[in-house]
This record gives structure tokens, C-alpha cells and sequence, in this order.
């Protein structure tokens, strides 16, 4: 039996529930395909779920093994499995996890091929948080040239990705970042970063804007503060606390949460490819200290998205 390195939660609890297991390597089932991991990439939705905050509506049977996010190559192909080859690199995002480890069995409806112009590993970054920047600019946002974006939470991994997406579109970007983050801001296409450590947004932004695209976790009470940053008329989509506008604004506000779907996720390695998207890799970890990425996730001390690499 050939076994192989996974990273397991056998309970929720803080990150010293992450175990370093030795499990048998899986065959693929019908419609699945065997997948090399080339890397995961971390999401903090993955340290809600380890500490057992999404209960209610994301279940899952313990012991869990961790990872939403997938690239790798395919070596093994189950019955009835259409569209790929034993070699092909591919990129997908796992709904029932368990790319924390060094091979993953995966449904083929789910991948697609990883872009080829950037490093294997480098393409586990893309799909989770991929996948929410497009629906939140494109299908909820409507983002379109001329438009005015305030994306709140520029610096995470999320927020790369909604940047990007929001020049490509043509719009005018203000984003909020720490100082730390400023720089990056800059080069994924924002045209004017507030340092939203430094006091409140709306002191700093110069009139209101067309969409305010939310991506960070907020009190109540900064909720209500970035409400009336939206013009009358205009959107409020946030994929962490959602925010309400005031009565008779006549603001369309949304709390989405973004779902698979391999058109959209082919279309970003696509842009990728055309090198009109860029990923922003702040730091590539062993999968034994996934533990410790967890950990400074808690922290607010990750920028980008962080590879875990079997």
C-alpha cells in the first residue's frame, strides 16, 4: 500500500488540531482523476472551518483533510473521467477539500487546465480566490469602464485579484491597504491606495463612488461608516460582513459567497496566459507548517496569498 503526507483536522479547535498524517494514497473513483499536488494555496475561510465557526452551514466528516485550492499534475484516470490525459497540469477548487496533501483524488468536472505561463505551484492560488474577485466584480458588481470601485481589503488574497479585475474593466480603483501593502496595491492597477490605518476612509476619499466592493470582516460600527461612501443608485457587494444602506438610497447591496464554476475559473487562467492577471505570491511554506500559516493568518500577518507546497 502506498501511503503519502496529508494535514488532517480529527476535531475543531485551535491550530494545534492540524495533524501530519501518513494515509494510503487514493484511487480515483468514477468521473475523478488522480492529481499530483504541486501545491495548495491557503484560504482564511480554511482556519474558520478548522476552528469550527462554519459549522451551521459548511459540515464536514472528521477527520477532514484540508485544502480548497489545487494545482497539480494527473497521473491516475477513473472510469468515466472525460477531458484530460495522465500528465496534464490542471488547477480546480475542491468543495470537499483534501489538497493538503501530497496527492488528491478530484472530480474532473471541477479542473481545468493550470495557465502555462507561470509555475505550476504558483497556479494553486488562483481558484478560491479567483473565483470570488470575478463574481463579486463582474456578475454581482457589474464593474465597467468609468465606473468609480472602492475595493475595502486591496491587500489580501481576495483583494489582489478584485483590483486587477476591476482596471482590467476599465474603472477607476481606490483601494483600501495597509501601508505594508501599499506597494503592490500600486502595481496590481489601483489608482489611489488609502491607508486605512490612518483614520476613517471617507475622510480620505474624494466624493463617493459607483460600487464599494467589501472583502474584509468589519465592526457595525465601520459597516455603517463606508454606507454612505456608495452614491445613490450605485452597489455594495462584500463577501465578509454585510453592509446595509441607508433607507431610500435606492443602493443595491449584496453578501455573496462566490461558487464553483470552471467557466469563470478557465477564463481567469486565461487572463492569466494573456498576462493581463498577475498572482501575488507573498510567501511558499512545506506543508508541515501549515500549522504556523494558520496561526499568522489569525494574526492579521499575511499578505497575498501563501502557497502550502506537500
Amino acid at each position: 500500500m502506498t501511503m503519502m503526507k496529508t494535514a488532517r483536522i480529527h476535531e475543531y479547535g485551535d491550530t494545534s488540531v492540524i495533524r501530519y498524517d501518513s494515509v494510503p494514497r487514493p484511487r480515483p473513483g468514477f468521473g475523478e482523476v488522480l492529481v499530483r499536488v504541486a501545491a495548495t494555496s491557503f484560504n482564511p475561510t480554511e482556519a474558520a472551518l478548522r476552528a469550527g465557526m462554519l459549522q451551521a452551514f459548511l459540515p464536514v466528516d472528521l477527520p477532514f483533510t484540508l485544502g480548497w485550492d489545487v494545482a497539480g499534475t494527473v497521473v491516475e484516470i477513473g472510469a468515466g473521467a472525460d477531458g484530460f490525459a495522465v500528465g496534464d497540469r490542471v488547477i480546480g477548487r475542491l468543495d470537499s477539500g483534501g489538497a493538503a496533501a501530497e496527492y488528491v483524488r478530484a472530480p474532473a468536472a471541477l479542473l481545468v487546465a493550470a495557465p502555462a505561463s507561470v509555475p505550476l505551484a504558483s497556479a494553486a492560488a488562483l481558484p478560491v480566490a479567483g473565483l470570488t474577485a470575478w463574481q463579486a466584480v463582474f456578475e454581482h458588481g457589474k464593474v465597467a469602464a468609468g465606473h468609480r470601485v472602492l475595493v475595502n481589503g486591496a491587500g489580501g488574497g481576495v483583494g489582489g485579484f478584485v483590483t486587477q479585475l476591476a482596471a482590467h474593466a476599465g474603472a477607476e480603483v481606490i483601494a483600501t491597504a495597509s501601508t505594508r501593502s501599499t506597494a503592490a496595491v500600486l502595481r496590481q492597477g489601483a489608482d489611489q491606495v488609502i491607508d486605512y490605518t490612518a483614520g476613517p476612509v471617507g475622510v480620505a476619499l474624494d466624493g463617493q463612488v459607483d460600487t464599494l466592493l467589501n472583502l474584509v470582516p468589519l465592526s457595525p460600527l465601520d459597516a455603517a461608516a463606508l454606507a454612505p461612501l456608495v452614491r445613490p443608485g450605485g452597489r455594495i457587494i462584500s463577501i465578509a460582513t454585510p453592509i446595509e444602506p441607508a433607507y431610500g438610497t435606492g443602493v443595491n447591496a449584496k453578501h455573496i459567497v462566490a461558487r464553483n464554476d470552471v467557466a469563470h475559473l478557465a477564463a481567469l487562467a486565461e487572463l492569466v496566459d494573456a498576462a493581463t492577471l498577475g498572482i501575488d505570491i507573498s510567501d511558499s511554506r512545506p506543508l508541515a507548517d501549515l500549522a504556523d500559516v494558520h496561526r499568522l493568518s489569525e494574526a492579521g500577518q499575511i499578505r497575498g496569498k501563501v502557497l502550502i507546497v506537500p
